[in-house]
């Protein structure tokens, strides 16, 4: 079996266990999964929401190509 039906399979089984047997086999893993997560602190959260807010509201946005060549720019200067 692939690792796509595998992955299908666990995804099955873990939706349909009951509680006790999901807990069961979470614990052992417990660590793994939060270290996997991401953890963004409230000045970085703070910052996308700014950015999505400013975003909604001037709806401006740039290439990654025109960025590039602003950076080239600034650096160019700066030597």
């Amino acid at each position: 079996m692939n690792t796509i039906g595998i992955r299908r399979k666990l995804h099955h089984f873990i939706d349909t266990i009951e509680d006790k047997k999901a807990a069961a086999i979470y614990t052992p893993f417990e660590e793994n999964i939060k270290n996997n997560e991401e953890d963004y602190t409230d000045e970085f959260k703070a910052e996308l929401d700014r950015r999505y807010e400013e975003y909604k509201k001037d709806g401006k946005i740039i290439t990654r190509e025109a960025m590039d060549k602003r950076i080239k720019k600034i650096l160019t200067k700066s030597k």
